[in-house]
């Protein structure tokens, strides 16, 4: 048996993002005396933090004032907005939605802001400890939340201890806090455990793609954000584009796609590729070149589909609880908002009992139920969704009823129904495959490591996948994890390329069987998004 060290904490936080560092933060603030730990899984404070990113900063002037005399090296002020329909060829140009008004925003790095968050945290006596990915959840003999077990490295691939094997140590707290993000681990396994989205719409969730570019001289207009939608989509395929105009010619451009799409021949990183090639893009993007990339799940679904917050022992903030404002298209600043408030209720109460209801009344709870019917609008169509959205935004949301959410597992078998013709050309504009992707991703996974990604059944994927779905694992992973090779047999077999995962949890969501599993690697493995 493994003999592992333990830790004793009032407070463990895992997840080093903006809602477990403010709720980190705050918890100092008010009571200077409790010991917090905050676990992050990467190498480095923000290298694992993706988002678009477009920050409305309230929240985080309430909860540190001073960061605007050290913002981070990109933060540039938003100025101008615009939203276009796209066609094949060409577009038009929509009237922004109030919701997705930036006056006073930010275009920021996430993975820049993370750290000076970090440190703001460690000044006031928190330990953020990098690297150490927690693995499980720990339990009391009343069946509460009692901490975490970080995960153990040095392990070789067959998952036995190696030369430099280190056991995880077992992090002891009074209360738990899981701010992993969309899709944690944990958060899966508490939700599971504890029936937290019982009498909740299913929860639905988008794959968003993120480039950073240099453009060529002149093509740049700083604070400049651009939106759209429709094409390379079709019309019951929810998606759509953003570029964010940054300082020295360089831009953030990416794409979100919908995973509760029905068609399995659909590859969403071929249409993030394809919208690039539309003739405004190409016009901004031709001579450019892309710096970074990377690939990460958001949790769409909103008001409805949140599940409870709270339950013995542990809470849920952030968009491991959902709480992304997804037709605002803006996360941040409720990452912040229900970080704060989760710990002024652990303050307040002493206990987790009631946060979920706390949080529902607060002001980011009553932002979320203003905008709840907007993305299931779409579930008939984009020009049906446009309709309903503007609808929602005239009422402020007071429509009577509340409209449900797509299961995201849910697809189409190939026999029933064709692909719609997507009009896709040949790509000439960087990076031409996954795998070019992939390589500036910065993604490091030792190959002697245990695979994180856990597959019940490759026979399935071998046989009745193939025969029914034609294997979308293939197509929807944004890095090339999941190939079908010859089994050297006249067969074909899958072949996990774990080393290539960028973390963004699309597997775990979308496979249609729901036989693959995430994990958290080794403490430190994964992508490095430091300047996205």
């Amino acid at each position: 048996m493994i003999e592992r060290d333990a830790m004793e904490y009032d407070v463990v936080i895992v997840g080093a993002g903006p809602a477990g560092l403010a709720a980190a933060i705050r918890l100092k603030q008010l009571d200077p005396q409790r010991s917090i730990c905050v676990l992050e899984k990467a190498a480095e404070v923000g290298s694992h933090t993706l988002s678009g990113a477009v920050m409305e900063p309230g929240p985080l002037d309430a909860l540190l004032p001073s960061w605007r005399e050290n913002m981070p090296a990109i933060c540039v002020p938003a100025k101008r907005d615009e939203l276009r329909l796209l066609t094949r060829t060409g577009s038009l140009r929509l009237p922004v939605p109030p919701q997705q008004h930036n006056t006073g925003n930010f275009i920021i790095s996430l993975g820049q802001l993370a750290p000076q968050l970090a440190q703001a945290a460690e000044a006031l006596g928190v330990d953020v400890l990098a690297g150490f990915a927690a693995a499980a959840p720990l339990f009391d003999a009343q069946g509460a939340v009692a901490g975490v077990q970080v995960g153990d490295m040095g392990l070789d691939a067959d998952g036995n201890p190696g030369p430099e094997f280190t056991a995880g140590p077992l992090i002891r707290a009074r209360t738990t806090i899981i701010a992993e993000g969309c899709r944690g681990s944990l958060a899966k396994q508490l939700i599971a455990r504890y029936a937290l989205d019982e009498g909740r719409s299913p929860q639905t969730f988008a794959l968003g793609f993120k480039e950073h570019w240099q453009l060529a001289p002149g093509r740049g207009e700083p604070g400049l954000i651009q939106h759209s939608v429709g094409w390379p989509l079709a019309a019951r395929e929810y998606g759509g584009s953003f570029v964010y105009h940054l300082e020295n010619d360089q831009a953030y451009v990416g794409y979100v796609v919908g995973l509760d799409y029905q068609d399995p021949r659909l590859a969403p990183f071929e249409a993030f590729q394809q919208f690039k090639h539309h003739p405004l893009m190409r016009a901004l993007l031709a001579g450019g070149e892309v710096l970074a990339y990377g690939a990460r799940t958001i949790a769409a679904g909103g008001w409805q589909s949140c599940p409870r917050l709270d339950m013995p022992g542990a809470l849920l903030v952030g968009d491991a609880g959902g709480t992304l404002n997804f037709p605002k298209i803006k996360g941040i600043h409720q990452a912040i908002r229900c970080g704060m408030l989760a710990a002024e209720h652990l303050v307040g109460t002493g206990a987790t009992t009631g946060f979920d209801a706390r949080w529902r009344a607060s002001e980011g709870g009553r932002e979320l139920r203003r905008v709840r019917n907007i993305k299931p609008g779409f579930r008939k169509g984009l020009f049906a969704g446009l309709v309903n959205g503007v609808w929602e935004t005239l009422t402020a949301g007071h429509s009577p009823w509340t409209l449900a959410n797509h299961d995201n597992m849910a697809l189409a078998r190939l026999d029933e129904g064709a692909t719609p013709e997507r009009g896709w050309a040949a790509r000439e504009l960087p990076p031409r495959d996954r795998l070019a992707a992939v390589f500036l991703a910065q993604t490091s996974h030792s190959e002697a490591q245990p695979a994180h990604l856990k597959v019940a059944d490759t026979q399935l994927c071998a046989t009745r996948c193939a025969q029914e779905y034609g294997n979308p694992c293939t197509r929807f992973c944004p890095a090339s994890v999941y190939e079908m090779v010859d089994d050297g047999a006249g067969g074909r077999r899958l072949q996990v390329n774990a080393a290539n995962c960028v973390h963004c949890k699309a597997c775990d969501i979308k496979d249609p069987y729901g036989i693959i599993t995430w994990t958290t690697p080794e403490g430190g493995s994964g992508p490095n998004y430091a300047g996205m």
